[in-house]
């Protein structure tokens, strides 16, 4: 809160006793970000149902969602109202900061409807989700450096985590903003950000890349991608809500058995099903780690074998997207939008190895549940869906068969 910017809140809240005050009684104040800034005391009940107010004023206006930025620079030499030592407040206040506002977007927009993007957060932080890395620089460096701490985050049981597209500081070059759009669009929630320049796909292109290589073609592959992944992704995000599994899953979490996942942090699984080894060179060249089992390259229909380390190299609108052996995967008919029916059409996509009684969960955005089964029949499979609900399904590689409501029958081995 700043005492240029918002006069009259600053001069209120500082006569109210709301702002965190120095240990003689004055305003703690500071200019790192804007002039005359202070620090609401959220440990002052009276300070926090203040700031609460000013919330439910921008929500009666039509916002749905809050972006509680900082909450992780906490001052020492300050006193607090309930008098916290200011060693502890480091931890302590984004949790209070957060749930603050968490609690009023649920108030208003109802249970299970509430959406921050957080940006600091401690133990007990991933009930108010979701969370991003913060300002990370444009480069190839920290955009693996950005990898990295969203895994260490994951397996400390955040459940949703993101990060700038193209980094923050800075302005990235095309062929960082390129690798990052692929790497942000396979991630829990996706967002172009930065500071010093728009990052906007078109900014990035000089008009003789490619065909398929701009940064806008780029962006539109990969968005349309991760729309037509919804109805996989929106279970994804129903599971990590209801049991705490991430969606981004370090390695080791997923192949627990596997003694050579344990070091990898340069790659992940978005969900349980989907292997993601995002690229970090301009010249596509990329390294990682197949664990065994036959995988189905999602973008190609490539089946290969894992169990050992693979060396590739990338155009800009690819990268080693793989699927699990026996997964079956719903994709949705629609690519434009995120929020639309995932039983609308659904094309159902069984992957070599599926066993027999294999499963896929559907969650729409207005709740409504379905499910896809996988049987063995003496054809190859059968897949059955939710009564009364058209789709499509196939062997991967094959061709679609089609039912009206029921059951479809594939061959197969």
């Amino acid at each position: 809160m700043t005492s240029s910017g918002s006069a009259l809140d600053f001069d209120e809240a500082a006569q109210e006793g709301y702002l965190v005050r120095r240990e003689d009684g004055t305003v703690w104040q500071w200019d790192m970000w804007q002039a005359g800034m202070g620090l609401v005391d959220f440990t002052n009940p009276g300070a926090t149902a203040w700031f609460q107010d000013k919330v439910r004023t921008l929500l009666g206006q039509g916002v749905d969602a809050i972006k509680t930025d900082f909450g992780e620079r906490i001052p020492l030499g300050v006193q607090w109202h309930d008098g916290t030592p200011a060693e502890t407040m480091h931890n302590l206040y984004p949790q209070l900061y957060n749930r603050a506002v968490f609690d009023v977007l649920e108030e208003v927009r109802g249970q299970g409807e509430a959406v921050l993007f957080a940006r600091s957060a401690t133990a007990g932080g991933q009930q108010m989700p979701v969370h991003w890395g913060g300002d990370n620089s444009s480069s190839f460096e920290s955009m693996a450096e950005t990898l990295r701490g969203g895994l260490s985050l994951a397996l400390s049981g955040f459940g949703y985590w993101s990060h700038d597209i193209g980094g923050f500081e800075g302005s990235p070059d095309p062929a960082v903003f390129k690798r990052w759009v692929a790497f942000g669009l396979l991630s829990s929630h996706s967002r172009l950000h930065g500071s010093t320049s728009y990052r906007v796909p078109w900014a990035f292109d000089t008009g003789d890349e490619p065909e398929g290589q701009s940064a806008v073609d780029v962006t539109r592959a990969f968005a349309r991608l991760k729309l037509s992944l919804m109805p996989y992704l929106y279970a994804v995000g129903a599971q990590a809500h209801a049991t705490g599994t991430p969606f981004m899953r370090p390695m080791q979490l997923a192949f627990p058995e596997d003694p050579a996942v344990a070091h990898l942090d340069r790659q992940y699984m978005l969900g349980p099903d989907l292997l993601v080894a995002p690229v970090f060179s301009a010249d596509g060249a990329v390294e990682y780690y197949l664990p065994g089992g036959t995988w189905t390259h999602l973008l190609t229909g490539e089946a290969v074998q894992g169990g050992g380390w693979r060396r590739e190299t990338h155009g800009f609108d690819s990268l080693p997207l793989w699927v699990r052996k026996g997964a079956v995967l719903v994709t949705g008919s629609t690519d434009d939008r995120p929020d639309y029916d995932y039983l609308d059409d659904p094309l159902v996509t069984v992957y070599p190895g599926a066993a027999d009684g294999s499963t896929a969960r559907v969650v729409t955005p207005a709740g409504v549940e379905g499910g896809f089964r996988v049987s063995r029949s003496a054809s190859g499979y059968r897949v059955t869906g939710p009564d009364g609900v058209p789709f499509r399904a196939r062997l991967a590689g094959g061709a679609e068969a089609r039912s009206d409501g029921g059951t479809v029958e594939l061959g197969g081995q």
